[in-house]
């Protein structure tokens, strides 16, 4: 079955192009007028969420908290907005991946593909089961059921963030750069600007983990290299 993929923004406009793009490439699209109308149509069907910043009723940003209690499925936010800010807050609020526009019909379906085949490659729908598990202190990655637990608590983190803690947990002691890291799990080439964005990820991951930034107990910052764990 193909894969199903909504897309909110309030400009009919947008949304006529990407869907008519998005079913060249033979996924099916659910459109939503505004974050309200997102939220109401995300459903278990969903694969990926394509999401406006500024909408009415209720903006992209509060959007994408509320779908992230409802669906782990990747968000990318295609927004006028294109701020280092904007973006920081874009990935703050849960979403996967961020794009400018105007935006290349050629880099939308890229950014498309490589956020569906990460999801699906670590939510396990199009592979095998793995059955060992990490442990680092009192951090378990389930890898078979790609879930992580501080302790008894189970931890929700969105698919990049899981993506960026099993790479440097596969790897303890190995340290990534945050090129190596970028271009592991987004797929995609590095640039510079990549970089915050690793960062704002990194952050977010040390929050959702309970890490204190100045002094990490799971992902640990090598100044001047990257990030390893231990």
């Amino acid at each position: 079955m193909s894969k199903q993929i909504l897309i909110a923004d309030d400009n009919s406009e947008i949304r006529d192009i990407v869907r008519i793009l998005l079913e060249s490439e033979n996924y099916r699209v659910i459109e939503a007028v505004d974050g309200q109308d997102a939220i109401d149509k995300v459903n278990d069907e969903t694969d990926l969420i394509i999401l406006d910043i500024m909408m009415p009723n209720k903006s992209g940003l509060k959007a994408c908290v509320e779908i992230r209690e409802k669906t782990s499925a990747p968000i990318l936010f295609l927004t006028a907005k294109s701020q280092d800010s904007d973006k920081q807050l874009a990935f703050s609020s849960g979403s996967d991946d961020f794009l400018s526009k105007p935006f290349s019909y050629t880099e939308l379906v890229a950014r498309v593909k490589a956020l569906l085949r990460r999801y699906y490659v670590y939510r396990g729908k199009e592979k095998a089961e793995e059955t060992d598990k990490i442990i680092i202190h009192d951090l378990t990655l389930y890898q078979d059921l790609k879930t992580v637990y501080v302790g008894e608590k189970e931890i929700s983190l969105t698919d990049i963030e899981y993506s960026i803690l099993l790479l440097l947990a596969k790897k303890r002691r190995k340290v990534f750069s945050a090129e190596n890291i970028y271009e592991s799990v987004w797929g995609q080439p590095y640039f510079y600007t990549c970089n915050n964005t690793v960062m704002v990820h990194i952050r977010n991951l040390r929050g959702k983990l309970g890490d204190d930034p100045q002094n990490p107990k799971y992902v640990k910052t090598v100044w001047g290299k990257g990030y390893k764990v231990e």
